[in-house]
């Protein structure tokens, strides 16, 4: 076994795992570390300005590569800082190995400055944590993280690693990674159970989850939708490409207010998940979104999600890419010849009411590109024509997103990924880490004006690094999704017109200067056109560059 110190093996253990950058604000525990990195060829390093910032590019690398990321933060606070965008990792799934560093081990008995018992601060939102007290268990440890962060369901984990670990030398077995294979058939009788029930269903529905995305099971999914003769929603807060947007099958996201998924699904009569979330809402409904007499089919990799809220008629755990052939064969072999028939006149009834609608939305955005302000509804519909096919959105304009999935072509797994876990300032960092993982496609950031300025740091990322992400700020000065809601309840500030502590004016942030003394060029736009002429100018120059886009400030 070869003599090392612990800092040279971390950085050798992630090379194993096929870690390619690492992300990170240090600090003075981490000062091991960032030696060691003084003389690494093959791992990245990726200096954020702030922890949010770090994690949260992380987040969009993990998720546009699918590989192991990792992240590293000083102590304590850094981990604190870092935890509203963990959140968003976590509900989204990204694999991510998150380390914090910690004073050496017999200092931390006096209770030095900065420092806490780590592990149980990220516990909630990671799959595991620990803190390696050994160097010779550095090796398993980092194994096993990474294994748990890339097995189904993914997600991030968290290790803390001390300093003298780090500092030590010893012969150091680094033993070898551990890969558990994620495309899980479903159970063969459920399969069978499922494909009963759905080839006598009259009126069926899918909802498609992230896990199609994540799982590149596309072409699955379409084959069984069209076997069926479905319309494919997705989830509430979908933060993948689930389905493709351009399929005739494909209705947008699911309305995430309880009435109207209860209006929908009393259309129907089967309801098929395929990892969609059923059903996380923002606020209380004295509606129940799902119909009593539903039949509910659910397929999903995670048992946890499986009939957390509703029963399933049919529960099974799987993967997409696993399991839907298995389904599409059986529902094909139970489907009676009037069964086929029936399916292929939903297809074109779908098909059709797909398209209508798609129609509609898309003549009311033309009929708007020329006011101004400039309204949202119109930009989206004009980035929609302007982005070249390849192009990867990242979007988090909350209250100005409505259409965006039927405006937008997003057709291909890593097309499109959104705000999943809904703690807001992840969009322009997450659009310069996909952007690093996909540098052969253009990236762009849709993003609220009040949401940027969480992390808006990681303008300096883009500069420092050339990484050529695209960032459209939607500047409404203000927070309107709350007052819109606020509107809604039709209470003290509906009554006064006074809504207190949403408005981002007075004064108004100057993103154009603000951009530009991060190092990223930047340009305002006052039209749609001035909008689309910037973003082909953005996409073609290769560099980073924001787009500050004066919206419309209606809310009502």
């Amino acid at each position: 076994m070869p003599v090392m110190s612990g800092k040279h093996a971390f950085l050798e253990l992630l090379k194993q795992e096929g870690v390619e950058v690492v992300f990170g604000n240090p600090g003075t525990t981490e000062l091991p570390l960032m030696d060691a990195f003084a003389t690494e060829n093959d791992i990245r390093y990726v200096l954020g300005l702030q922890e949010a910032a770090v994690m949260a590019m992380a987040d969009g690398y993990a998720q546009a590569s699918g590989k192991l990321t990792v992240c590293n933060f000083h102590t304590t606070p850094g981990l604190g800082n870092a935890m509203g965008m963990l959140y968003d990792a976590q509900k989204a799934g990204a694999p991510i190995l998150i380390t914090a560093g910690q004073h050496e081990q017999v200092f931390n008995v006096t209770e030095p400055i900065l420092m806490a018992d780590l592990p149980p601060i990220a516990r909630p939102l990671v799959k595991w944590s620990t803190e390696v007290h050994r160097l010779a268990d550095l090796p398993r440890i980092v194994h096993r993280a990474a294994k748990t962060a890339l097995a189904p369901p993914t997600g991030p984990v968290f290790l803390s690693l001390p300093g003298d670990i780090l500092r030590a030398d010893g012969d150091i077995d680094l033993l070898a990674p551990t890969r558990i294979a994620p495309h899980i058939r479903g159970d063969r009788a459920a399969v069978e159970a499922a494909a009963a029930i759905l080839a006598q269903a009259e009126r069926p529905v899918i909802m498609a989850g992230d896990i199609v995305a994540q799982s590149r099971a596309h072409a699955e999914l379409i084959e069984f939708a069209e076997l069926l003769g479905a319309p494919v929603y997705l989830e509430f807060i979908p933060n993948t490409a689930s389905f493709p947007s351009s399929h005739p099958l494909f209705r947008g996201q699911m309305t995430r207010t309880a009435p109207a998924v209860r209006q929908l699904l009393d259309q129907h009569d089967v309801l098929f998940s395929v990892g969609a979330d059923l059903f996380t809402l923002s606020l209380p409904s004295d509606t129940d979104p799902m119909p009593p007499g539903i039949a509910l089919i659910h397929l999903d990799v995670d048992p946890w999600e499986i009939g957390k809220n509703y029963p399933p008629k049919v529960a099974i755990l799987g993967d997409p890419k696993g399991t839907l052939p298995d389904l599409t064969a059986a529902l094909r072999e139970r489907m009676s010849s009037g069964a086929k028939g029936a399916a292929r006149d939903r297809l074109k009834t779908a098909s059709d009411a797909g398209a209508a609608e798609r129609a509609a939305l898309h003549a009311q955005a033309r009929a708007l590109a020329d006011a101004v302000p400039v309204q949202p509804l119109a930009l989206l519909h004009a980035i929609g024509e302007t982005l070249p096919k390849d192009a990867v959105v990242i979007e988090e304009s909350l209250s100005s997103n409505r259409g965006i999935r039927q405006l937008i072509r997003a057709d291909d797994p890593q097309s499109y990924f959104g705000l999943r876990g809904g703690g807001i300032g992840w969009g322009v960092p997450a659009t310069v880490g996909a952007k690093l993982a996909l540098p052969d496609r253009p990236v762009v950031g849709i993003i609220g004006d009040g949401s940027s300025l969480y992390t808006i740091q990681a303008l300096w990322t883009a500069a420092r690094y050339r990484i050529a992400a695209v960032i459209v700020i939607l500047n409404n000065t203000s927070y309107r999704i709350l007052k819109q809601r606020l509107h809604a309840m039709r209470g003290i500030s509906h009554q006064a017109d006074t809504y207190v502590g949403m408005e981002l004016t007075d004064p108004a942030v100057d993103f154009v200067s603000l951009s530009r003394s991060f190092g990223v060029p930047a340009e305002r736009a006052r039209t749609v056109h001035e909008a689309t002429d910037l973003l082909r100018k953005a996409i073609a120059s290769g560099a980073p560059m924001l787009i500050d886009v004066v919206l419309d400030r209606e809310f009502k």
